[in-house]
């Protein structure tokens, strides 16, 4: 077998090829990756893998820097932690398994029921149950942050309650409602420009504060590799609109304080429809 000595670095040794000269995950994650700067050139190599395999990376990684690589430094791994069901850990082996498949489609059919139920007035209602239904789980995943275990539970999933995607998309459908009652005019205006001294409100200031602060959170959810920060950051904005909404009349008769207001609800479409979209989910106009 064919090791190299990793004792100086803390670690055991990292078994390379082995006696009968066959490869390990190790050596194939060594040659892929040099495949891939070849191939790419990339800026950086990120690997999203659960966390018992730190040890794993740590090694090919030293491996690769012991090489004399100095792209063994833009290699990242990025660790998460186990999702176990209700009565134990997730097992293929003892058929213990959920499907993001059959995830997905219940999420889907219980949206589709709640959509017919509430009576929503939506054009496509397979489109919006798809959005809502898959942005759900989408949204529940990426809300813990990625470190921790926890258990995957159907009701927690599907909970369209509380700070969820749903809640937030539903918020996002609201600020586009807002928008088309204003009218193209005054969406239009609003785009070209408006006179701050109507955004006097203790909500209104605190919701600016919120979409000032939104690029710098993207930027720390990137260089932490934590897309939790950005979904807490856009319930955040999703509660201030909804506090702006209830303590302020948006659509008012002075034209000058209407312009202003909608620009504010503008800014809020965009902002949660962007980070939305960071999130791999869909923003609906009409929910």
């Amino acid at each position: 077998a064919q090791v190299v000595d990793l004792s100086e670095y803390g670690m055991p040794p990292a078994l390379v090829t082995k006696s009968d000269g066959s490869s390990l995950y190790l050596t194939r994650d060594i040659a892929a990756a040099g495949y891939r700067k070849e191939t790419y050139n990339f800026v950086k190599n990120i690997y999203v893998v659960a966390s018992q395999q730190n040890l794993h990376f740590q090694q090919w990684f030293k491996v690769v820097e012991l090489l004399g690589y100095e792209w063994a430094k833009d290699c990242v791994h990025v660790p998460f932690g186990m999702v176990s069901l209700e009565d134990g850990t997730m097992s293929t082996r003892h058929g213990r398994v959920v499907f993001l498949e059959d995830v997905l489609n219940k999420a889907v059919d219980q949206t589709r029921e709640i959509v017919k139920e509430k009576g929503v007035n939506t054009e496509n209602l397979e489109e919006t149950a798809k959005a809502v239904g898959i942005g759900a789980v989408i949204f529940q995943e990426l809300s813990n942050n990625r470190i921790k275990d926890y258990v995957f539970s159907w009701d927690r999933v599907l909970n369209f309650e509380g700070e969820t995607g749903p809640y937030v998309q539903y918020t996002h459908a609201r600020a586009c409602s807002i928008l088309r009652r204003a009218g193209e005019d005054t969406v239009k205006a609003a785009k070209k420009g408006f006179d701050t001294s109507w955004i006097t409100g203790e909500s209104a200031h605190h919701l600016i504060k919120l979409l000032y602060a939104l690029p710098e959170v993207i930027k720390e959810a990137g260089e932490k590799y934590e897309p939790s920060i950005v979904t807490r950051h856009i319930v955040d904005i999703a509660q201030g609109f909804n506090k702006f909404y209830h303590d302020e009349h948006i659509l008012v008769e002075d034209e000058k304080e209407k312009t202003a207001k909608v620009a504010l609800v503008l800014a809020v479409q965009t902002a949660i429809k962007n980070g939305l979209g960071l999130l791999g989910m869909k923003a609906p106009e009409k929910m």
